[in-house]
């Protein structure tokens, strides 16, 4: 009998996730002499614990067809670590069931470092028991953080987004800053690592150009060196924009934005930190700011998509098929990237899990220049070529037309289980 596929997505989802689910799916219709049913989890790995798996091919053909180009998660994610075997063995226990029971034989967890612990663990586990199934993470985040691939599918769109919006905030800020709003700050998610915040850097060609200031988690906050600056910038330009990670901290380690409450994972719920910035300028400098906080406009923007990050995402989908039909495991696959003066390629290459589990990839420190607030060339370089290309949505009434699928469960073979 032929093995069935599990694939899931999760975590925090990006613009383009759904591009490597639509790549997943397209490739398994041409080979379904080789598979048996694709199934795909309801809300993540949440599928496979509360056994809510959804046959794809009970899907319109015409809905699906639209995924490529559908922001969300369209399956539904979670935000869900399991941890060692030890304190959770009975997870395990009940994800070893539901596969055993519904012959499924192979694995693919769409996610970043966390998701891809979690596919580890279960490889581990499932080795254990002597059952055969090959596990393939597929590489998802915004944040970009992830080591060994290159980069990212979901950053490229998510920069393309920043950098814009940056640019035209900042073209309303300038033209009233005369007699109005002195100090526009945007805030960008990255709690740990400035990869987003230094996507806004691309829009600056010369001296003068904003960003004046970007905050990066990889520097700490030293107040009187940025209020110093805030001035400056001011001061010669008549304005100033900032773009701040979520993620800055004090001399202490101690995040800005700290709320005191943790989320789902552990991690600390940040607050926001831009109004606390607002507060600090508007105490000691006594200007008119405005701020914003992208929070999921950034990581739902599909319409500006970067066509580069589309491309990759629906190729690292494609490929988990061709590795599964070689029963080829325990990898996450990987973007790999070479570059001349003119051309930027790439191809789809893979590493061990072990590799990347739980493994954070921050911005270097040559991609920071030396005044801590501005990014280098070479930084430049590399987020400029993943935002290259457009790949628009199609549209229906003056908006997007995205996927509506109907993410029906099959029924279930096992007892109810309490997570």
């Amino acid at each position: 009998m032929k093995g069935n596929i599990f694939y899931a997505q999760s975590g925090g989802v990006t613009p383009v996730i759904n591009a490597t689910a639509a790549g997943v799916i397209d490739a398994y219709q041409k080979n379904k002499n080789v598979f048996g049913k694709l199934y795909v989890g309801k809300n993540g790995i949440l599928g496979a614990l509360k056994e809510e798996l959804i046959d794809i091919s009970k899907e319109s053909q015409s809905e699906l067809k639209l995924l490529k180009q559908t922001p969300g998660g369209a399956f539904g994610s979670c935000r869900l670590k399991l941890n060692d075997f030890k304190k959770s063995e009975k997870n395990f226990i009940r994800i070893y069931d539901v596969f055993k029971k519904h012959n499924i034989r192979y694995f693919f967890y769409n996610g970043g470092g966390d998701s891809q612990d979690t596919t580890n663990k279960i490889s581990k586990f499932f080795k254990d028991k002597n059952y055969p199934i090959t596990c393939i993470g597929l590489p998802k985040t915004i944040d970009n953080d992830l080591p060994i691939t290159a980069n990212c599918p979901g950053f490229g769109s998510v920069a393309k987004y920043i950098a814009t919006s940056t640019l035209e905030a900042s073209l309303d800020v300038k033209s009233m800053s005369e007699t109005s709003t002195k100090v526009f700050i945007l805030e960008v998610m990255g709690r740990h690592a400035g990869w987003l915040a230094a996507a806004a850097g691309v829009i600056k060609n010369k001296a003068g150009d904003p960003p004046h200031i970007i905050l990066f988690p990889e520097i700490k906050f030293n107040e009187k060196y940025f209020l110093k600056k805030v001035k400056e910038a001011v001061n010669k330009y008549g304005y100033c924009v900032i773009v701040a990670s979520e993620g800055i901290k004090n001399g202490k380690g101690q995040f800005l934005s700290d709320s005191g409450l943790k989320d789902s994972l552990g991690h600390s719920q940040l607050g926001g930190v831009a109004p606390v910035l607002s507060s600090i300028i508007n105490t000691n400098l006594d200007y008119k700011v405005h701020w914003a906080v992208a929070d999921y406009l950034q990581r739902a923007a599909r319409h500006i998509a970067s066509k580069i990050d589309v491309d990759q995402a629906y190729k690292l989908g494609l490929s988990s098929i061709a590795y599964a039909k070689k029963n080829i495991g325990d990898i996450m696959l990987t973007i790999k990237a070479t570059t001349s003066k003119s051309k930027y390629n790439w191809s789809i290459g893979s590493t061990k899990l072990d590799n990347v589990a739980n493994i954070e990839k921050k911005l270097p420190t040559n991609y920071i220049r030396a005044n801590g607030i501005e990014i280098t060339k070479t930084c430049n370089k590399y987020i400029s070529n993943l935002i290259q290309g457009e790949d628009y949505p199609s549209y229906h009434d003056g908006y997007p037309k995205y996927a509506n699928l109907k993410c029906n469960t099959i029924k279930k073979k096992l007892k109810s289980y309490k997570l």
